[in-house]
C-alpha cells in the first residue's frame, strides 16, 4: 500500500516497506523469514515510540493535515450505524464542507455534524478543503436545532483550516452565520459534545464547538489561526510557521493545561491516519462516556456549567512585581 510520509517519519520509511515486500513476497513459514519480521516490527515499534515521543508543534499540525488522516465521514462510518445525511440550509444551497444528519450511537438516536475535507484532489475541491461557506453553518444549525427539538444529544466533528474567506461567502453573510451558531449553541438544552479530530481554525471551527465537553484528538491542533497565518502576520513571512506553532500552544497537551479542552483522546501508535478504526474506537468510547454523564444533569445545570465553563477561557491573573508595581 503506497503511504504518505511526512519529512519527519522517513527514518520509518525503509524499515516499514522492507517489512511489506517480505510478508507480501516471501513465505512467513520459513524460519528465516519469520525471524527477520519479527525484529523488522520490534524496530518499527520502537522508532515510533521514539519519534513520536518528541513531536514538536509544528510536526502536530503536519498530523493533523496527514491526507490519510481520518475525516468526519470516516468516523461517522466507523462510530454510528444508520447514518442519515441531512443536505441544504433551505436558504441557499448544500455546502459538502460540512455534512449533518442522524444516526445511532450504541443504540441511541443522535444527531451528528463534521466538517469533511476529502482526500483525493476531487474531493478535495467539491469539499472546498474543508472550508465552510455561510450555508455550511446554516445547514449545521438547522440540523442541531432538529436535535434540540426532540431532545437529541449533539455530537460535533470539528476538522476545518477556518471558514471559507471568499467574496461570495462574506456576500451571504459568513460572519452572522458563524456568530448565531456561537449563541444558539450557547442556549441549547441538549447534551452537546465537541470532537477537534484534525484541524481546528479560527471561528470556523469554534462554529460548531461550543459544547458542555471538548474533547481532542492527542495529534489534533485547535488554535486562533494558522501557524502560517501568524507567521505572515508577525514575521513577514511564512518560513516562520514553525516558530508560531510553538508560540500559539494549539497541541492538545497544552490546551488542556488552559481548560481549553476537556480531555485528550489517545491516538494509535504513529498517528490516526495508520489505523482508523482504533481511532474511532477511542473516540467513541469517550464520545459515549461524556453524553452519559451529561445526560444524568438536568438542563439548567447543563446550560449553566456551559456557561461557566467558556466564561473561565482566557481568564489570567494580575500579580504585583517586587518594586509594587502591577505586572
Amino acid at each position: 500500500m503506497l503511504r504518505h510520509y511526512l519529512e519527519f517519519e522517513r527514518p520509518l520509511m525503509e524499515l516499514e516497506r522492507e517489512y511489506e515486500e517480505l510478508r507480501r513476497f516471501a513465505s512467513p513459514a520459513d524460519p528465516k523469514v519469520a525471524s527477520r519480521l519479527k525484529k523488522l516490527e520490534a524496530k518499527i515499534i520502537k522508532l515510533r515510540q521514539e519519534i513520536f515521543s518528541r513531536l514538536t508543534p509544528w510536526q502536530r499540525t503536519q498530523l493533523a493535515r496527514h491526507i490519510e488522516r481520518p475525516h468526519a465521514l470516516d468516523y461517522i462510518g466507523l462510530i454510528l450505524t444508520d447514518f442519515v445525511e441531512l443536505h441544504g440550509d433551505r436558504a441557499f444551497r448544500d455546502d459538502p464542507a460540512v455534512v449533518a444528519g442522524l444516526g445511532k450511537l450504541e443504540g441511541e438516536t443522535v444527531v451528528v455534524v463534521g466538517q469533511q475535507k476529502g482526500r483525493d484532489i476531487y474531493e478535495l475541491h467539491r469539499r472546498n478543503f474543508g472550508m465552510p461557506h455561510p450555508e455550511g453553518y446554516r445547514k449545521a444549525l438547522r440540523v442541531m436545532e432538529l436535535g434540540a427539538r426532540f431532545s437529541k444529544p449533539i455530537i460535533t466533528l470539528v476538522d476545518t483550516p477556518g471558514a471559507y474567506p471568499g467574496v461570495g461567502a462574506e456576500e451571504r453573510g459568513q460572519a452572522e452565520a458563524i456568530a448565531r451558531n456561537l449563541r444558539e449553541m450557547a442556549s441549547m438544552e441538549v447534551p452537546i459534545v465537541a470532537a477537534v479530530i484534525g484541524e481546528g481554525g479560527s471561528g470556523g471551527a469554534l462554529a460548531i464547538a461550543v459544547a458542555d465537553r471538548i474533547l481532542m484528538l492527542q495529534y489534533a491542533i485547535f488554535s486562533v489561526i494558522s501557524p502560517e497565518g501568524c507567521a505572515a502576520i508577525l514575521w513577514r513571512s511564512r518560513e516562520k510557521a514553525p516558530q508560531a506553532a510553538e508560540a500559539l500552544r494549539l497541541t492538545a497537551e497544552d490546551l488542556k493545561e488552559l481548560g481549553v479542552v476537556d480531555e485528550i483522546v489517545p491516538e494509535p501508535l504513529g498517528g490516526a491516519h495508520r489505523d482508523h478504526r482504533g481511532a474511532a474506537m477511542a473516540l467513541k468510547e469517550a464520545l459515549i462516556r461524556h453524553l452519559e454523564e451529561l445526560k444524568r444533569m438536568t438542563p439548567e445545570e447543563r446550560l449553566e456549567a456551559r456557561y461557566e465553563k467558556f466564561r473561565r477561557m482566557g481568564v489570567f491573573l494580575e500579580g504585583t512585581s517586587e518594586d509594587g508595581k502591577e505586572g
